[in-house]
């Protein structure tokens, strides 16, 4: 397979980094928090923070939303990011609380977007966990039975009931949430961010977070911030300073892979009615999602770990090629549609797959709401933080994730060998699906 006429990128595939990008900081500054991280989670923290009169200072590396915010595969869900029957059957207690979270986590989302006015393109088509074998339509009705039990607004059906690809006989429905341009809704996050009374600066790596008297010294390489409280928003970066606590979050490459405009007609001629975003039942998904530019972005299906920094890169071209591959099988009619463009990024993994937030030291926070659904939770749980740190009370859903010791066994799941043969285990399972009449 050629990946001949495909641009690889090292930023965005949604959108083109901003004109007016903000200056370094230079100097010496004071303020009640300082927020580090322009990611989702730290943008809607410093805004909130900002509105409820607290003088904030949001630092960035890049530019805001540089990072996953603008480059992930934007399908808002209300889903727990692990296998449903595993979560709950390890959380039985909190799995309901947990479900709670999610789906607040998109109706906060929704309210922000129209809150912004931003025009992030948002479809609310909902998004199915679709089966491509008759092992995981079982699982995918278990997990429908799992999600009701538990309140979610979930529904098992098949692929005429759902409006799926013939490739994919059924799945579970999961109304709250669906399709956006993350890009436009980070852009939009931060134009809100830059209008502001927080201080934003951008380009401006922060080097340490210490603790220092009655509190906290952040130093980069320009100056350094004097703060009373630090969130620290630091996502797939986030082991990248001493003061996070170990084994909190692994960072992870995400490849994502865009076609070229499908003409109109040909989408719905596979069967794909409903616009859906598409996530599979494999140990690895993949996932496929309709633009507005009519084009199908995919994506995920194999992971890469890293042992050094969570630096600038561009994808793998084997990646992309088996991504590409995943595509035609799925959607065979449209071998023809030549692939465009193909972007990635890190998000970061939490060993319980699941949010966090706590106290990593005295006067210094951290929010993590990844896992590769961060695009609804992380501005929700940001926000939340920000009102317990201007002297709110803890929210329940916060609570729902809030780490009382911040102390994270090691996941023996995300590392390179590991990945690779959870990946070869769902392409055998492809194989033994096509023989017994489901194409993989």
């Amino acid at each position: 397979m050629t990946n001949e006429g495909i641009t690889y990128s090292a930023s965005s595939g949604w959108i083109d980094p901003p004109t007016d990008v903000m200056p370094a900081l230079r100097g010496e500054l004071t303020c009640d928090v300082a927020v580090v991280g322009g990611g989702y989670a730290g943008m809607a923290a410093a805004l909130r923070l900002a509105e409820r009169g607290a003088d904030v200072v949001l630092l960035e590396t890049g530019f805001c939303g540089s990072g996953a915010a603008s480059r992930n595969a934007g399908q808002l869900t209300g889903a727990p990011a692990g296998d449903p029957s595993v979560l709950s059957t390890l959380y039985p207690r909190r799995f309901r609380n947990l479900l709670r979270l999610t789906e607040g986590a998109v109706h906060f989302a929704e309210e922000l977007i129209g809150r912004l006015d931003t025009d992030c393109e948002y479809e609310p088509t909902g998004n199915i966990g679709a089966a491509v074998s008759t092992g995981q339509l079982r699982k995918a009705r278990r997990n429908a039975r799992i999600l009701q039990k538990a309140g979610a607004d979930a529904e098992f059906g098949d692929r005429h009931d759902l409006g799926l690809p013939e490739a994919f006989p059924g799945g579970v429905l999961e109304r709250a949430g669906g399709l956006l341009n993350p890009g436009k809704f980070a852009l939009g996050l931060r134009e809100a961010l830059l209008g502001s009374q927080a201080r934003v600066f951008e380009q401006t790596a922060v080097r340490a977070v210490e603790p220092h008297g009655t509190g906290v010294v952040v130093t980069v390489p320009g100056g350094r911030i004097r703060a009373d409280r630090v969130l620290l928003a630091t996502n797939a970066y986030s082991r990248e300073l001493a003061i996070t606590p170990k084994r909190l979050a692994t960072p992870l490459w995400v490849s994502m892979v865009e076609t070229e405009p499908i003409k109109p007609g040909r989408l719905e001629a596979t069967g794909w009615t409903s616009r859906s975003g598409i996530a599979t039942q494999h140990n690895l998904m993949q996932s496929f999602r309709p633009t507005a530019r009519g084009t199908i972005v995919f994506g995920v299906r194999r992971l890469q770990a890293t042992r050094g920094a969570a630096g600038t890169r561009e994808p793998d071209p084997a990646v992309v090629a088996d991504l590409a591959r995943g595509f035609h099988d799925r959607f065979p009619s449209l071998r023809d549609v030549k692939l465009q463009r193909a972007w990635g990024g890190w998000v970061a993994l939490t060993s319980s797959w699941l949010p966090v937030a706590g106290q990593a030291a005295k006067n210094v926070f951290y929010a993590m709401a990844c896992n590769g659904h961060g695009l609804a939770q992380a501005p929700y749980v940001g926000t939340m933080l920000a009102d317990r740190l201007a002297g709110g009370a803890l929210h329940d859903d916060l609570g729902a994730i809030w780490q009382e010791r911040s102390r994270f066994v090691p996941s023996p799941v995300f590392n390179a060998p590991t990945l690779r043969a959870i990946w070869a285990v769902d392409r055998l399972s492809d194989r033994l699906g096509s023989k017994t009449g489901h194409s993989g």
